[in-house]
């Protein structure tokens, strides 16, 4: 994905009432309240790049194919669909009666078309990597992605989606995509009602006016940075298995607010921070999500000190991972063994964790460290160096990692760590220069494929932020690409995650978990890693 952009606000000393949530003075209300970390940043499918966007933006569409009450993937819009032999080419047919439903009741029927339109608009939004060839590889998406303003309608048309009709879609591809179907999950890939959003111009998905759903809730009131509220939508497909009559948001809490309010009963789902855990962590309404997201070292390889490998050996062995995922998250947070994270992706052959397959890169041993230090100092011609470390302060726990991480550090003879304290867009445009050593960053997954890690380390990827350059490890996963034999595209991934590890190209922190509270009077909430967005609140009861 996708940088995580959910912020968890710093509350490190919180008093708060006793007990969790439970008996509400709205214990009969069947609409789920959730406070949100995070803000909206944008109700535009085609736009959304962050998690509490593509939660409400889910609530109101749905894609060709989407998840179950048990998180299985099933056919969500698509009726059917069959793949080519050479996994190029894909035919859907949409199921009968889809309608699109506008916050006043008006109604347009859901075409084939809407798709074509959607897919054409992704290609100019933030995520529209996972359309290229990093992603789906849909034909023509990188090129017309390239040529950027100077792309035109012909350009667009040549996309490699068509809707011969109403009820039809058909999509090529630039090569076989084994995970194209978790892909199909994603709201970059749902449709838009193109006469309504075309109606709506500049003012679409500004406010509840001008949006329009085709999923299983309705948006009845917006007020942005605070609030949003949604209601079962009656004209969704599946509207006959839900019995939850809505969901509503409360956005840009901080934990401290959250938390006071889940104890009172005012709300059903928080998460909360690493201040909280021993405080929660033996109650009923103590929930941990196991994610994907993995933290990492970043390093500059523009700069001749990170460039040189014994040195990010030295990082690496220098931090002792389950001492900090245990003592300072303590959120169920785990070590991260390697770049790829663990209980995402599996063997095609024998079901096996890539995880358990290629084993652990991440080892503590500070005689270690500081062996790969003094050499990579001898080999820089230098008896000491400086290297900054660069971190925002509203991105945490980016805070706590700095911390532990210039603690850690500090142990080394020979290294001296100098500090860098900015905010995101601080940290993104000094990246975007080039001007930083190494800084922190997390990547989640958007498929269930070792390649959504991987594919981070091309030389020409957008996300590459530390600006490695490996021809072989290029070479690697192009062939892992365009290899139809499962088996042996998985080999030529663990070979291509051994070496994007062994050489340091970004040193794994952890494995990121939620920690959060959720009123055990509701069932049914679902957390699905990299399928669709994070939480599915369709299949909701209250016992």
């Amino acid at each position: 994905m996708k940088f995580l952009k959910v912020v968890l606000a710093s509350a490190m000393s919180v008093s708060l009432l006793a007990g969790c949530g439970g008996s509400s003075s709205s214990s009969s209300s069947k609409v789920f309240k959730v406070a949100k970390l995070g803000d909206i940043m944008t109700l535009d499918s085609t736009q959304a790049y962050d998690t509490t966007s593509i939660e409400c933006i889910h609530m109101m569409n749905e894609g060709l194919m989407g998840v179950d009450a048990k998180g299985n993937m099933v056919k969500m819009f698509a009726k059917s669909y069959k793949e080519s032999k050479d996994g190029k080419h894909w035919t859907f047919k949409l199921r009968d009666g889809l309608k699109w439903t506008d916050t006043k009741g008006k109604t347009y029927p859901l075409k084939a078309s809407d798709f074509v339109y959607s897919w054409r608009k992704g290609l100019k939004g933030e995520y529209n990597y996972i359309i290229s060839d990093d992603g789906a590889g849909i034909k023509n998406a990188t090129k017309i992605i390239n040529k950027g303003t100077k792309a035109t309608a012909k350009d667009y048309a040549s996309l490699g989606i068509k809707a011969p009709d109403d009820k039809t879609l058909k999509i090529t591809l630039e090569r076989p995509c084994p995970y194209f179907l978790d892909l199909m999950t994603y709201s970059v890939f749902y449709p838009q009602c193109e006469e309504f959003v075309e109606k709506a111009g500049k003012n679409y998905a500004n406010d509840t006016d001008h949006l329009i759903s085709c999923g299983a809730f309705i948006p009845t009131s917006w007020t942005k940075s605070s609030q949003i509220t949604f209601k079962k939508n009656k004209n969704y497909y599946n509207a006959k298995i839900m019995k939850i009559d809505g969901v509503q948001y409360l956005l840009g809490q901080d934990v401290k607010a959250a938390s006071a309010s889940f104890a009172s009963g005012k709300i059903d789902f928080t998460a909360i921070n690493s201040s909280l855990v021993d405080k929660y962590k033996n109650t009923k309404d103590y929930r941990v999500d196991k994610q994907g997201f993995v933290y990492y070292l970043n390093f500059n390889f523009t700069r001749k000190t990170m460039a040189n490998k014994n040195i990010r050996a030295a990082l690496s062995y220098a931090i002792n991972r389950d001492d900090f995922c245990k003592n300072i998250l303590k959120d169920g947070s785990v070590k991260a063994d390697g770049i790829v994270g663990r209980d995402m992706c599996f063997d095609p052959t024998n079901g096996k964790d890539f995880r358990d397959e290629n084993g652990n890169f991440t080892n503590y041993d500070m005689k270690k460290a500081q062996a790969y230090l003094n050499k990579g100092l001898k080999e820089l011609g230098k008896k000491s160096v400086t290297i900054q470390l660069l971190y925002s302060t509203n991105e945490n726990p980016g805070p706590q990692i700095a911390q532990y991480l210039q603690n850690a550090f500090s142990k080394l003879k020979g290294l001296k760590i100098d500090m860098k304290a900015t905010v995101r867009q601080g940290r993104i445009d000094l990246q975007a220069k080039k001007q930083f050593d190494m800084t922190i960053l997390n990547w989640g997954p958007d498929y269930n494929d070792p390649t959504t890690y991987l594919n981070i380390a091309l030389s020409n990827n957008s996300n590459n932020r530390g600006f490695y350059k490996n021809k072989k490890y290029d070479a690697l996963l192009h062939k892992a690409a365009a290899t139809t034999d499962k088996g042996a595209r998985w080999k030529l991934l663990l070979k291509a995650e051994k070496m994007f590890n062994e050489d340091y190209v970004d040193v794994p922190l952890y494995q990121m978990s939620q920690s959060s509270l959720y009123n055990h009077e509701w069932k049914g909430l679902l957390y699905k890693n990299a399928m669709g967005a994070a939480y599915t609140y369709t299949y909701m009861y209250k016992a």
